[in-house]
């Protein structure tokens, strides 16, 4: 089964997201990691990014105990990608990211340190996932875009060049 059936199976949709649906937000996001050449693995978390929900993002289209399921889907590197970005918890994990590459698990209550080849990917996804929702809701952007300018400048030193142009793109409007 291919990841995009797995997907809709699960319902992505039938599930509202910014910009039409999650489905649609899962593929965007792919995409854009694909086209700022990131490698199969990005990509394939990239779309899988909310299979276990996220810290902004409760619903889960599978119990983050079944990682099996998602591993045999997209590979063991891939799903150690989503399941990091999904057992993020933000307000713990966010601000010192840079210095320390560690994530606060929001699942288990432990910490964990990012091994070297995961810190960009992890960051580049996170920061492409919130371009795309704030591109899509004007109101999100207005209402946090200081809030974000300065975590993405925080986060600067780890982000690949692509995405900084990027976020430079989206905040300098």
């Amino acid at each position: 089964m291919s990841v995009e059936a797995w997907l809709r199976e699960r319902g992505t949709e039938t599930i509202q997201h910014p910009g039409g649906t999650l489905y649609a937000h899962l593929c965007r996001v792919r995409d854009r990691l694909a086209a700022i050449g990131h490698d199969f693995d990005v990509q394939a978390a990239g779309l899988t990014h909310a299979a276990y929900g996220t810290d902004g993002f409760d619903l889960a289209l599978l119990f983050w105990q079944e990682r099996d399921t998602l591993r045999e889907l997209i590979g063991p590197n891939a799903e150690e990608l989503v399941y990091l970005y999904a057992a993020c918890d933000r307000s713990l994990s966010w601000p010192d990211l840079t210095e320390t590459h560690r994530i606060s698990d929001r699942f288990t209550g432990s910490v964990v340190r990012l091994a070297d080849w995961q810190v960009t990917p992890f960051v580049d996804l996170s920061i492409v996932n919130e371009l795309d929702v704030l591109e899509h809701d004007p109101g999100l952007l207005a209402g946090r875009r200081e809030y974000f300018a300065e975590l993405f400048e925080a986060w600067s030193p780890i982000t690949s060049p692509a995405v900084s142009t990027e976020v430079r793109r989206l905040f300098a409007h």
